[in-house]
């Protein structure tokens, strides 16, 4: 085994929920597999790909959903070939009693993709997309004169290496 794998490799796959930890068994791993690939799957072809009968594919496909492991089933966009062709990523410094608000704030805008509550310097780093720099130009300077916001730094995105935000259940 290479480095990088043994560096990402996960021996015991589990979710922490509410201080909770739970550990799922291969059926329940070769589903999240499955739907990450293709998420238009039956419930026949799952089962058929696990060697499960399809009452059993249905009843663990529930379950995953219900426990927020699966969050819905979407299509894989390139947002260039939609004109996104610019990509940023921001880090903003909030005021701490304000964190939760701002990144509230933040999340709702259409062009943000992704808002993490982070450590360091910044406070909140969001991922953005948009069709030209004037929409980003304009984003920023929205975002400073947000309430709470004291800086932001700014980095675009020269070129995608890589981009999946599937999990790889080794």
């Amino acid at each position: 085994m290479n480095e990088r794998k043994a560096y990402c490799r996960r021996d015991v796959v589990g979710v922490v929920e509410s201080g909770s930890h739970q550990e799922f068994d291969e059926i329940d791993l070769g589903i999240i597999k499955l739907l990450q690939r293709d998420s238009r799957l039956s419930f026949n072809k799952i089962a058929s790909e696990l060697g499960v009968s399809t009452g059993t594919a249905y009843n663990r496909i529930k379950n995953l959903e219900g426990k927020g492991v699966l969050k819905g089933y979407t299509a894989l966009v390139d947002p260039s070939k939609l004109g996104f062709t610019m990509t940023a990523i921001v880090l903003i410094q909030a005021e701490g009693t304000h964190l939760v608000e701002v990144e509230k704030q933040i999340a709702e805008k259409d062009c943000v993709v992704s808002v993490y509550d982070i450590t360091g310097d910044f406070d909140i780093a969001a991922i953005v997309r948009f069709k030209d720099r004037n929409g980003l130009n304009a984003f920023i300077k929205n975002l400073l004169s947000t309430p709470y916001i004291k800086r932001t730094v700014t980095n675009v995105v020269l070129n995608v290496i890589k981009e999946d935000f599937r999990i790889n259940l080794l």
